[in-house]
């Protein structure tokens, strides 16, 4: 008994003291063995602590090495791509966003992933456009779902940049473009698909389009809206596919509470705004985004770079948008992200040749070999 009070003296002072008093005193009157009440009380409260504490402190440093380690729980994912530099709307800084003027000049000057999103026609055909609605980019307050292909008006003869206030660009091609024929043209480069509208004909299309052009292992499907995505993924479980908001901030929750490196992830990649160029570069729908100190909150708690490289070691890509100056495509290439969203492929393809360093991760066999 001497023995172990003197063990557990080590761990916490006076318990192993309170140990030998309570296994020795007798109460007045009492037999040798019977325990004074209180004092057992004590210490049993105070092996709970030792047993919890011993248990807690396992814990964390099971996780935090698993969290550096997860090869060790997870198979690493392999997608036939990795894009550093993605033209985002085509890359709408240099020409008018999502023309195929646009996407050819992108993958010209070093794109290595082109970003758009889709509506649907009247029609049925499906067509390169942010936008639903296109009083924005066409100056006509009208709607692409009551439109025909043929009745689509031309692009204005310039954009101002939504991601670089106070900038414009211009272009040549002015229409709009099918997304078949993006495909048509560019049958090799990775694209990334948001369908922001939940519409079953238009998720029903691009999922058919992707497979008619054998587009699966390089096509993205990237919406935010958890149903949404579900919907698309249902109609092709082939494509890769991102993180949504309610995922995204289950990631989170797993991240903060040390649960993330024993836990599965199902999708591929993770997309988010590099936090720092709201209000500088872009201003935010949200009113409460246009409060720096939410800002800095929302910088603070989404954009750990542990988290990014525990991602980033289980094959998961990482990609932070819109950045449009040098200093920005530093900022997220430093957190951690294995690509970035640029409206200036060109400016995006120059940093990185002055940056050969940045690290590109690995992708399958079958994109080796092509």
């Amino acid at each position: 008994m001497i023995q172990v009070a003197n063990y557990f003296d080590l761990i916490f002072p006076q318990t192993g003291y309170r140990l030998l008093r309570t296994f020795s005193l007798r109460r007045p009157g009492g037999s040798e063995h019977q325990l004074r009440s209180p004092v057992c009380g004590c210490v049993a409260m105070e092996l709970c602590l030792v047993v919890l504490g011993c248990l807690a402190m396992a814990y964390i440093l099971l996780s935090v090495f698993l969290l550096w380690n997860p090869h060790i729980l997870h198979q690493k994912k392999l997608l036939e791509f990795s894009s550093r530099n993605i033209a985002h709307r085509g890359g709408s800084g240099e020409k008018l966003e999502n023309t195929m003027e646009a996407f050819t000049h992108a993958v010209e000057v070093g794109a290595d992933m082109l970003e758009l999103d889709c509506h649907m026609t009247k029609d049925g055909h499906v067509i390169v456009s942010h936008d639903g609605n296109l009083l924005r980019q066409t100056g006509e307050d009208v709607s692409i779902s009551t439109l025909d292909l043929q009745d689509l008006p031309l692009y204005k003869e310039k954009l101002e940049v939504t991601f670089n206030i106070g900038h414009y660009s211009t272009g040549e091609d002015r229409k709009f473009v099918l997304l078949e024929d993006i495909f048509k043209a560019f049958p090799k480069i990775p694209i990334n698909i948001e369908v922001k509208e939940n519409n079953d004909k238009l998720i029903d299309r691009v999922a058919f389009l992707v497979r008619w052009y054998g587009r699966e292992a390089i096509t993205v499907w990237a919406t935010i809206d958890d149903h949404l995505m579900s919907k698309c993924r249902k109609q092709n479980s082939d494509m890769p596919y991102i993180f949504t908001i309610r995922r995204g901030l289950l990631l989170l929750v797993l991240f903060y509470t040390g649960l993330l490196p024993f836990i599965p992830l199902r999708e591929n990649l993770l997309q988010f705004y590099l936090p720092r160029i709201f209000n500088r570069k872009y201003t935010p729908e949200m009113n409460i985004l246009k409060n720096k100190f939410v800002v800095f909150l929302v910088e603070m708690v989404f954009i750990r770079k542990a988290l990014l490289t525990h991602l980033v070691k289980r094959g998961i890509q990482v990609h932070l948008f819109v950045c449009n100056e040098d200093s920005d495509i530093q900022a997220a290439f430093a957190v951690g992200a294995t690509g970035v969203m640029s409206d200036y492929p060109t400016l995006l393809s120059d940093w990185l040749k002055e940056h050969p360093d940045v690290p590109s991760i690995p992708v399958t066999e079958t994109k080796k070999s092509s």
